[in-house]
């Protein structure tokens, strides 16, 4: 009879893990992509190992695609909310915007449809931050980069102010074409998650 309650135990103990165990959706462009590296090294592989060494049970989506754009995210999110239904969104898009001198209101508009959409399926939304290299101009790039802020009071959601930071500027963390991050660049960009990701989970 002992053991009989001890494996019942157990068995709910594994079932009430199942059930809170959730699925985390990130979309985003080339650096979550994992451009120029193999995959497995990259933050988003990393993240996965992180999850179950810590005993999270969280399945991991990784929808980004490299060169896509706050646009192209927010087409591409409603089919991806269906289809997956996760617990939580990370969403890393923007930089290809700035890149493309995009106006940062249409990139506010939408990254905000796509918080909207998120959490009107029932999601949590973690919102990462970028910023653009000085060439682009003090004006333009002050505007890119206070779209993050903004949304995150307005919306009142979790943000990290900038993905790359500790990486961007610095030549050895960056592959040969300067913008996207190397693979000893992968850990940090994990580093720079994980505080504010780990409680959401």
């Amino acid at each position: 009879m002992r053991v009989w309650f001890l494996s019942a135990g157990l068995a709910l103990m594994c079932m009430a893990q199942n059930a809170a165990a959730g699925t985390v959706l990130i979309v985003g462009d080339s650096i979550s992509a994992g451009f120029g590296l193999d995959t497995r090294l990259g933050w988003v592989s990393l993240l996965e190992q992180r999850l179950k060494r810590e005993g999270f049970d969280d399945k991991v989506v990784n929808a980004s695609i490299s060169g896509d754009t706050s646009a192209g995210g927010q087409a591409r999110l409603p089919a991806l909310l269906a289809e997956h239904k996760p617990q939580l969104v990370i969403l890393e898009l923007g930089g290809n915007d700035g890149l493309r001198g995009m106006l940062p209101t249409q990139l506010q508009q939408n990254l905000a449809a796509m918080i909207d959409s998120s959490r009107a399926s029932g999601a949590k939304v973690l919102l990462l931050g970028m910023q653009l290299p000085p060439n682009y101009g003090a004006r333009y790039t002050k505007a890119f980069a206070e779209v993050y802020g903004q949304l995150a009071d307005e919306k009142k959601i979790p943000l990290v102010p900038f993905f790359l930071d500790g990486i961007g500027g610095h030549p050895e963390l960056m592959q040969a074409d300067g913008l996207h991050p190397a693979v000893g660049a992968q850990d940090k960009l994990l580093e720079n998650v994980w505080p504010t990701l780990k409680p959401l989970l």
